[in-house]
């Protein structure tokens, strides 16, 4: 198979937000269908009508986007598609691998409470009846004739070969009596369809791959190849839940995470490459293959995370960073940042960027560049500015007015005035934090005033004197 033939999509039912682990299936479908220059392609199945929302279609659109994952084409709606699946049902009765079941619920229902065992299968009586003995207007179903002897083997990329007795599978009902299609079948005939070559989802269907395949059988066409991948568990082992913290993808957006970390992280959890840990999505894109993911389920580990994030924040684009931030401020419903104080960020986040995981974190490291004035000290950094303090930044300030406003002008001028007053530079620096910052964890004093300027740096200097 040639690698630009490989078509992937993630097809994720709009029920609610999307989940995190629905975030990593999309990922590594649009990791392996674009490392090869394949297709990606998205389908909302959403037809479940009574649970189906516009709004989770829209979440899950937005958490895609933030996550860079594009895909080719339009959107497939299951739903829309009913009659072409409907279509592959009859297809299937003409052809004999399907048949009409008039059984009704209390028939089924009696069948099963007469049984013995809880795991029978149901044996419809009408699986090889005689169509003349159809009652006439009777509602029907359309079932499958599953294979009743042997094995049936699903060779996964992922878990491996596995082999399902073909005496455990029912004759699964395709088209219901209302004329609408299950589930199982919509998805084989969607997926033929699309013209999707590799199927990469949670190993939660790793159950359904086996009836599925008897679909593909039935009407002659290829299967695809099957990628069952463990689910996610929170840090205690046990299946992720809200006990366990944000399990939607947006709200990793809204807490701050820089989305190319995310997608770091995303990747390496349950997949590896030799000893990559921090990687470009790039450098993802060339490294991932469908025999790094393990067997076993991934745990969601927050220290990790921010850990990732962290590298991440460090190795952005500027511009891209302070986009990125500005999309956060809007999901959390903060105020932007001015065009001032944008053009503040960009000339003084690199004394900033290394030491942040989040946006918040960001934020509050650059709250010297972002304040105005006067600037407010907080309580520690207040206990700075006593009247000697004061009187040394009075001091100061002629001297900054004729710096040629370097670093190696600025440290020259500093270290003189902390000799002058027989003070360790550290003494001048906290008064200096104090009246920069208003706090007294920032970054070097010499990169404040460098990104301030000489203006700003001598007006907060004068505010705090």
């Amino acid at each position: 198979m040639a690698s630009s033939s490989v078509v992937t999509r993630f097809a994720p039912s709009p029920t609610g937000y999307l989940h995190i682990g629905g975030g990593r299936t999309a990922l590594f479908n649009w990791l392996y269908a674009r490392g090869r220059g394949g297709k990606f392609l998205l389908r909302i199945e959403d037809t479940d009508r009574e649970r189906s929302t516009p709004e989770a279609t829209a979440a899950i659109l937005r958490g895609l986007t933030w996550l860079g994952l594009d895909w080719d084409g339009e959107v497939v709606s299951q739903f829309d598609r009913k009659d072409r699946h409907a279509e592959v049902a009859h297809e299937m009765l003409a052809r004999g691998s399907a048949y009409k079941c008039f059984s009704t619920q209390e028939e089924i229902a009696a069948f099963r409470a007469a049984s013995t065992d809880s795991y029978a299968v149901f044996r419809s009586p009408w699986r090889d009846a005689d169509p003349a003995t159809h009652p006439d207007g009777a509602p029907y179903v359309i079932r499958m004739k599953a294979p009743q002897t042997g094995e049936t083997l699903i060779r996964d990329e992922v878990q491996g070969t596995v082999t399902v007795r073909n005496d455990t599978l029912d004759d699964m009902i395709c088209l219901r009596s209302d004329g609408t299609p299950t589930y199982m079948l919509a998805v084989v005939v969607d997926d033929h369809d699309m013209g999707v070559t590799h199927v990469i989802r949670g190993d939660d269907h790793l159950n359904n791959a086996g009836r599925q395949q008897m679909i593909y059988d039935a009407m002659g066409w290829a299967i695809p190849v099957w990628a069952h991948i463990p689910l996610i568990h929170g840090s205690d082992g046990k299946k992720l839940s809200k006990r366990h913290g944000a399990v939607g993808v947006e709200e990793y957006q809204r807490m701050g995470y820089p989305a190319a970390g995310m997608r770091n992280y995303l990747t390496r959890l349950g997949w590896a490459h030799l000893d990559s840990e921090i990687f470009t999505t790039d450098q993802a894109l060339q490294m991932f293959d469908l025999t790094g993911i393990g067997r076993a389920p991934a745990r969601l580990d927050f220290k990790k995370l921010e850990n990732t994030c962290g590298h991440h924040m460090g190795m952005a684009d500027d511009a891209a960073l302070l986009q990125e931030l500005q999309a956060f401020l809007a999901v959390s419903q903060r105020d932007p940042l001015t065009g001032a104080q944008e053009a503040l960020f960009l000339r003084g986040v690199y004394c900033v960027k290394d030491r942040a995981k989040t946006f918040p974190e960001l934020l509050d490291k650059a709250q010297f560049m972002l304040a105005s004035r006067p600037v407010v000290p907080d309580a520690d950094s207040a206990k700075a500015l006593d009247a000697v303090s004061r009187g040394i930044l009075k001091s100061l300030t002629p001297q900054l007015q004729n710096a040629y406003w370097t670093k190696a002008d600025l440290e020259a001028i500093l270290t003189a005035e902390s000799a002058a007053h027989g003070i360790g530079f550290g003494k001048l620096a906290a008064p200096l934090r104090a009246a920069l910052a208003g706090r007294t964890a920032t970054p070097s004093v010499y990169d404040m005033m460098l990104v301030l300027g000489r203006d700003e740096t001598i007006l907060r200097l004068e505010d705090a004197a």
